[in-house]
């Protein structure tokens, strides 16, 4: 178990501080431009790959970092610098980390190097989970995955939404019903390779916030994919249906599927994403309110501002704390018994729209304007409430974690 320390060593503040130039030098003054294209930053994703900020040894080392501090670290800087790009170069994570809690060493090894490419051919994923009748109600999922023995393939149908890198994405993770009467039990992920016939991009959504990262939906027609291409294999999958089965029979204890052992991994990571954009506006309006003068004197000599900037402030340390304790929770193998992971997204997401709203509020007629990066962040924070499960789904999650009731 790793030692649990608030203190970054020596080689994590390198990265931090590696990272943090990236964001500042590069990310930042690019992002009101993607911002206003509302395309996907390539260009800046490959500067990312070049220097090896976006590559599957990267990711990994952050993932496997024994504090766990490593993934909300990079997370946190990265958004600093800009969600909309940022979201862009760590949208393949969401993926790849859909394999490593669900894949064989093998797929693994097969698939998640071809979500990244390299520094002179960059490539990107998506995980497809949310459809049009389902969001945070995962039960409703009506994607099909059928298996055809004669061939050992399985055969998918259904429309995916909300898909981040969806239908450009050079290797999609689906999540799909195989045993309709087993609710959200009866799920299973599928690897959908490049150029597999029948997968193709449907809507791109034109979005409030975070625009520089491409949204869609991405239709499945007749997909055909081989036997191996189901995550984790089909007798493990066998197996984790017949217990289901059986459980349903006796009432028993619930179990997680594919999607939702994905999205309880990475709450935290969002929560950090959370963080670095409310650090980002704070900071904006800090250095606003020491610079910007009325009646004589800085703003921030009224405690009307600068009670605002240290409640700000508080909430920010707060949330980081939340986060951090997730993350080095989640890697010590420590269990959710208070649903610590939900806590630390809803929390963070919750801080990240009050603390953007508060920065314009403080900046006044120029933080409604775009010549101030504050108004780009306070629509970009409004998704961390809503995406890998909403501040209500996280408050349900908490309460039934600590009641052990079926609240709904």
């Amino acid at each position: 178990m790793a030692e649990f320390s608030f203190e970054l060593d020596d080689e994590q503040k390198a990265v931090r501080d590696w990272i943090h130039g990236f964001a500042a030098d590069v990310m930042r003054p690019a992002a009101a431009e993607w911002d206003e294209r509302e395309e996907t930053p390539w260009p800046i994703i490959q500067e990312a790959a070049k220097i090896g900020l976006y590559s599957l040894d990267f990711y990994a080392q952050q993932y496997f970092d024994p504090t766990g501090l490593g993934v909300p670290m990079t997370m946190e800087e990265l958004f600093w610098g800009d969600a909309g790009i940022a979201l862009s170069i760590v949208g393949t994570g969401l993926a790849a980390v859909g394999v490593l809690a669900n894949g064989t060493e093998e797929q693994i090894g097969t698939w998640v190097p071809q979500m990244y490419g390299d520094a002179n051919d960059v490539k990107v994923a998506a995980f497809c989970s949310s459809e049009p009748d389902a969001g945070s109600d995962v039960a409703s999922m009506r994607t099909r995955a059928v298996y055809d023995e004669a061939k050992d393939e399985w055969v998918l149908n259904g429309t995916k939404t909300w898909a981040t890198n969806g239908g450009i994405a050079n290797v999609h993770v689906v999540v799909a019903v195989v045993d309709p009467g087993l609710g959200s039990k009866g799920h299973a992920s599928f690897i959908i390779p490049p150029g597999t016939p029948g997968l193709s991009q449907g809507q791109k959504f034109k979005k409030h916030g975070i625009r520089a990262s491409h949204t869609a939906e991405v239709v499945l027609d007749g997909v055909r994919v081989p036997g191996h291409c189901l995550l984790g294999g089909k007798e493990k999958l066998d197996e984790r249906l017949a217990r289901a089965r059986e459980r349903a029979k006796e009432g028993g204890e619930r179990l997680k599927n594919a999607a939702m052992a994905t999205f309880e991994a990475s709450r935290p990571a969002v929560g950090a994403m959370a963080v670095g954009t409310a650090r980002a506006a704070y900071e904006v309006a800090l250095d606003y309110a020491r610079t910007r003068q009325q009646f004589g004197r800085p703003i921030i000599d009224n405690q009307g501002i600068a009670f605002q900037l240290s409640d700000m402030r508080t909430r920010i340390d707060a949330a980081r704390l939340l986060v951090w304790r997730a993350s080095w929770m989640a890697v010590s193998g420590k269990p959710f018994d208070s649903a610590e992971g939900s806590m630390s997204k809803l929390f963070a997401s919750e801080t990240a729209k009050e603390v953007t709203a508060q920065a314009v509020q403080i900046l006044g007629g120029n933080g409604f304007t775009r010549e101030y990066p504050v108004e780009r962040m306070h629509r970009d924070a409004a998704i961390y409430t809503i995406f890998e499960g909403t501040s209500e789904i996280q408050r349900l999650v908490i309460a039934r974690t600590l009641s052990g009731m079926p609240i709904r």
